[in-house]
């Protein structure tokens, strides 16, 4: 039965197939040639980035076909003092699904906050990697930029207390401790939904400043980095209105971009409530750990490897091409 209604979700409100992910050309970008190297503009910066490491991060987007996007990214120094980089220029390039070479999009200059917003314009579907240089020191970053047909199939996962074992996991591996350590057979749940040709999003309530280490964990677990989404709200090591955060970004996805979310895992109360709130069924909603099957959701019980031979491996591909 939970088949033949997955089924339904993945083709009964789709007017046309959707095009598959693309997951591999993000991950395979050409040779890549930096810019020239200049002096920062404010002799503050210099003094930062010599005695301090680049810490930054960029918030992946999705949008829906034919629609335009901006991306943000964040420049800042230090794992734990975050001083932001100020009214310095930064170089951003693209390249991603059908292209040959990396395509430069200009130089920007960091705000108060050490953000740049860039628009990429109207892309085809396809995945997208972008590439942020600081002129002053040639320090850079990747983010990632998703342009999905409506009613693409996609799974959603939580990370801290879902594929790691509990939610301490990410404040373990920013300071330095260890690296968080997946549930049994997690990993191995990601890739097959990728194998499937199901999009991917990592929804998590992690601080935007953990990015790093997150997309860090991917590549240690054979997983794609993107999709890649943290509470962009809030400076403390728990951000606020996790439920609210989880919740709103669901609706967008689902209703703006018009992702067809076939399938949730989370650990937490907040989980259950902000799946429930943004439409999300309870019989595809999948919780692990102390909270397993609450609230009519579906119980994963020790770890993956049970659900992975029963419900994972027996999941149809994705109503994708």
């Amino acid at each position: 039965m939970r088949i033949l209604a997955l089924l339904a979700l993945l083709t009964g409100s789709a007017s046309a197939v959707a095009q598959c992910p693309d997951f591999t050309s993000p991950a395979n970008p050409p040779a890549f040639t930096k810019p020239a190297k200049k002096s920062f503009r404010n002799f503050g910066n210099t003094v930062l980035a010599g005695l301090y490491s680049p810490w930054h991060m960029v918030h992946d987007q999705m949008v829906r076909s034919g629609q335009a996007a901006t991306v943000t990214a964040k420049f800042d120094y230090d794992a734990v003092l975050h001083k932001d980089l100020e009214g310095e220029y930064v170089h951003a390039y693209l390249y991603g699904t059908g292209m040959n070479a990396w395509e430069y999009l200009g130089r920007y200059t960091t705000d108060s906050d050490g953000k740049i917003n860039v628009a990429t314009g109207t892309r085809p579907v396809g995945e997208y990697r972008l590439r942020f240089v600081v002129e002053g020191d040639l320090s850079q970053v990747d983010g990632y930029l998703s342009v999905v047909d409506p009613n693409r199939p996609a799974v959603l996962f939580d990370i801290d207390g879902t594929l790691t074992i509990n939610d301490f996991e990410a404040y373990a591996d920013y300071v330095g401790l260890k690296t968080a350590q997946a549930y049994y057979y997690a990993p191995e749940t990601v890739r097959a939904y990728r194998d499937k040709g199901y999009q991917l999003v990592f929804l998590t309530a992690r601080p935007y400043w953990v990015t790093r280490d997150a997309r860090e964990w991917f590549d240690h677990q054979n997983l794609p980095r993107w999709h890649y989404r943290s509470n962009p709200y809030g400076d403390g090591p728990i951000p606020p209105d996790t439920q609210a955060h989880k919740t709103n970004y669901i609706k967008y996805l689902r209703q703006e971009v018009g992702l067809n979310i076939v399938r949730a895992y989370g650990n937490a109360t907040t989980d259950i409530a902000a799946y429930a709130d943004a439409g999300l069924p309870k019989s595809e909603t999948w919780i692990i750990g102390e909270h397993a099957g609450e609230s009519g959701t579906q119980a994963l019980n020790g770890d993956y490897s049970y659900h992975f031979s029963t419900v994972v491996a027996n999941t149809p591909n994705a109503a994708c091409n």
